[in-house]
């Protein structure tokens, strides 16, 4: 017999979106519980953003040692072991996942393992894993149930041919060629990743850039960077007529009329994600949809009363902090703690080397809208910090309203940008003007004094360039 339990709210996911959720309702009070497919963190801490960034900071060390001659220093006899490199990240995606765990109990958020599937609102019950059969009576409702990797149609993905970046996490060996489809974020790390410990890398992108969402100067220098580290970079190419056999994989890229037959060990497939609703609903439960996402308005209530949802399952853009953010705004709206706040401004961040991070709108994006911009820009081989530490690669850029000084947009690319970007975060949250940033004493030598450098070249005042 199944028992039913009553909470004030129930959150279906345990991920960014998910765990923040529960957390923030337990912290308010509430009797709360999460259900999860399997250990708290979802895709961002067991899948993607926490265990790659492990794996990335291995390829960084590796990257340094092998240009330790430029600092000086002579390293010999140098190896590695990939296997240990893909344990040593999961380890870190356990450790964390333990972290969100102690949360859950402290404050008291009864973590349900297994599928949760909404009957009815106000009803979840528990449809598969460890605690199936439990039902849940609740008041409120939150879906953060997320997005799942993209897969092309008719191709298998066993996780050693075929991969996305799930499989690629737990990768047994490391191949000696791969195809990577899709040069996002995820395509990017990737590359740099393997490349970085020899992998013969080609990085296949559709549209016209890498990075395709990032600044097209930014993008310039990745592209530029990964071509002279070895990573062979097709843009405006598509993949097709992919053959997979025991041994390799062999497949056409095409551009414009031309094709290349070309054979790898493995393809990894980073071609977007799609919303993850499989099993989220009975037959007696329907939302509005938009291209499989729950809509929801500005209090991230869906269609349905009593039942709201927020992160990646609502749409782009697929960013843990943003799902974090949505998340704990839905939660603080509707138990009465201040109207929700829909997401404006939010850092992207890409953690190949050079690192890339980047907040508001491109020199593109002005351009379609026909809104009027100054550029401001400060090269980091200008930094004495950047040249000191042996990374003068890239730069930092703003987009300024030319009559206010607002900040439209910033765009970093080189060593520590996704660090560096939270300082234009806040003054575009504060609406600061380009000037106050100028007129804001960096300290020296730090990168950061390329943040106030960027915003003094607005107006032609930066003194190192």
């Amino acid at each position: 017999m199944s028992s039913t339990t009553k909470y004030d709210l129930v959150v279906i996911g345990g991920g960014p979106a998910g765990y923040a959720a529960a957390i923030r309702a337990g912290q308010l009070g509430k009797k709360v519980a999460c259900v999860e497919q399997e250990r708290p963190g979802g895709t961002c801490l067991n899948w993607g953003c926490i265990p790659s960034k492990a794996l990335l900071k291995s390829a960084e060390l590796y990257n340094k040692i092998q240009h330790s001659e430029d600092l000086g220093i002579t390293v010999k006899g140098v190896d590695y072991d990939f296997s240990k490199i893909i344990g040593r990240s999961r380890n870190v995606s356990e450790t964390m996942a333990k972290g969100i765990g102690f949360l859950f109990k402290k404050n008291k958020v009864d973590h349900i393992i297994g599928t949760g599937t909404i009957n009815v609102p106000g009803m979840v019950e528990v449809t598969a894993g460890k605690d199936k059969g439990k039902i849940l009576s609740t008041e409120k409702t939150l879906i953060a149930t997320g997005c799942k990797p993209r897969r092309l149609p008719d191709l298998e993905v066993d996780g050693e041919r075929v991969m996305t970046s799930r499989q690629a996490l737990e990768m047994k060996t490391q191949p000696k060629s791969i195809v990577i489809v899709g040069a996002g974020a995820i395509g990017a790390e990737f590359a740099y990743f393997l490349n970085a410990f020899g992998t013969k890398v080609t990085l296949v992108e559709m549209l016209d850039q890498v990075l395709p969402v990032e600044d097209h100067e930014t993008a310039a220098v990745v592209e530029r960077s990964f071509k002279q580290s070895g990573i062979d970079c097709r843009v405006s190419t598509a993949v097709e007529n992919i053959q997979v056999s025991a041994k390799n994989v062999k497949m056409d890229l095409v551009k414009g009329d031309q094709t290349e037959s070309i054979t790898a060990d493995s393809i990894l497939l980073a071609i977007g994600v799609v919303a993850n609703t499989e099993g989220l609903f009975s037959p007696r439960t329907k939302l509005a949809l938009d291209r499989g996402y729950v809509k929801v308005d500005d209090n991230y209530e869906s269609s349905v009363k009593g039942i709201y949802a927020a992160g990646d399952i609502i749409g782009p853009p697929w960013l843990a902090h943003v799902a974090t953010f949505e998340a704990v705004q839905a939660v603080n709206g509707m138990f009465g703690h201040g109207k929700p706040e829909r997401v404006k401004e939010f850092p992207g961040c890409t953690y190949c080397l050079p690192q890339v991070a980047s907040i508001g709108k491109t020199e593109k994006k002005l351009k379609e809208e026909g809104i009027e911009y100054k550029v401001g820009k400060f090269p980091f081989q200008a930094s004495g910090k950047a040249v000191a530490s042996n990374q003068p690669e890239g730069f930092v850029k703003m987009l300024v309203d030319p009559k206010y000084g607002e900040i439209l947009g910033a765009h970093i690319v080189g060593s520590d940008a996704t660090e560096m970007i939270a300082e234009y975060g806040l003054g575009m949250k504060l609406e600061a003007t380009a000037e106050e940033i100028h007129n804001t004493i960096h300290a020296h030598p730090t990168l950061s004094e390329a943040m106030m450098e960027a915003a003094a070249a607005v107006f032609g005042e930066a003194i190192h360039i």
